[in-house]
C-alpha cells in the first residue's frame, strides 16, 4: 500500500524536536455493530511497523458502538431545549449547544450531573471562568459531537455520544498487530483534539494531539478514519 497524505495536507510535522509522518489510511464507511478491533487492525496491518502510532477516529468508534443517532430521532425534552439556549456557541464544534445534543448529554451523563454542572457554570461565568459545566459533567459531555455538514453523509445529519470501552480496543488492536503498535482513541479537528481515555500503551498524550494538530486525517469525504504516526529519526 502506498501511503501518502490527503489533500491540503502535510505528511510531515515537527513536534518538541522530533519529526512524524502522518499516514491517513482509507476504510470502508464505518456503520452501526461494526468491530472497530478488527477494522483498524485490518486496515493498518500491510503498512505498520514496530514503535508506530495508530489512531482511529472517536466519531467513527461511536458510530460502530451504536451510539450515534440521526438528529431527527432524539427525542429531545423540555429540559434539553431550555438548558442548551444558555450553552455558549464555539466555533470549535457544536458540542452541547443543540436541543439534541444536550439531550444525549443527559442521557449519558446522567440529569442531576447535568444540572449540577450547569448550576455551577452558572455561578462562575459572571466572574469570567471557562470550562467550570464540562469540568463537573466530564468527559462524557466534552465528547458528545453534533450534525456538521462537513461530515461525511450519512453523519453530517447524525449526531453522537462518545465511544466506550476504548482502552480494551486499543490493547486489542495493538495484540492484533504484535503488540508492539501503540494504538489510540482521538477526537481530532480543525481546531485541535484530545486523545479518548487510555490506549494501549502510556503515552504523553500531548505528543499525538500536537502531531495532529491540523487534523490530517479529516472528517469529510477523505474516508480515512484511521491513521498511523511515525516518528522519524533524524541523523546527526
Amino acid at each position: 500500500m502506498k501511503l501518502k497524505p490527503n489533500p491540503g495536507k502535510s505528511l510531515k510535522i515537527k513536534v518538541d524536536g522530533k519529526v512524524f509522518t502522518r499516514y491517513p489510511i482509507k476504510t470502508k464507511l464505518i456503520k452501526p455493530n461494526d468491530d472497530m478491533v478488527e477494522i483498524v487492525a485490518e486496515a493498518v496491518k500491510d503498512c505498520v511497523k514496530p514503535g508506530d502510532i495508530v489512531v482511529f477516529s472517536e466519531k467513527a468508534t461511536a458510530v460502530a458502538q451504536n451510539r450515534a443517532f440521526h438528529k431527527d430521532e432524539v427525542k429531545v425534552s423540555w429540559l434539553a431545549r431550555f438548558l442548551s439556549r444558555y450553552t455558549t456557541k464555539s466555533e470549535k464544534g457544536i458540542g452541547i449547544s443543540s436541543p439534541e445534543t444536550f439531550q444525549l448529554a443527559l442521557d449519558d451523563c446522567g440529569t442531576s450531573r447535568i444540572l449540577l454542572a450547569a448550576a455551577a457554570a452558572a455561578i462562575t461565568k459572571p466572574f469570567g471562568i471557562k470550562g467550570v459545566f464540562y469540568y463537573v459533567a466530564g468527559e462524557k459531555a466534552a465528547l458528545i459531537d453534533g450534525a456538521a455538514d462537513y461530515v461525511c453523509p450519512p453523519y453530517n445529519k447524525y449526531v453522537s455520544m462518545g465511544p466506550e470501552n476504548c482502552e480494551a480496543m486499543c490493547k486489542a488492536i495493538s495484540k492484533n498487530l504484535g503488540g508492539k503498535v501503540k494504538v489510540y482513541v482521538v477526537d481530532i479537528n480543525d481546531y485541535g483534539g484530545r486523545v479518548v481515555q487510555k490506549g494501549s500503551h502510556p503515552i504523553d498524550k500531548k505528543i499525538i494531539t500536537d502531531a495532529m494538530k491540523d487534523n490530517p486525517l479529516g472528517q469529510s469525504k477523505e474516508m480515512t478514519p484511521v491513521g498511523i504516526l511515525r516518528e522519524l529519526k533524524i541523523k546527526n
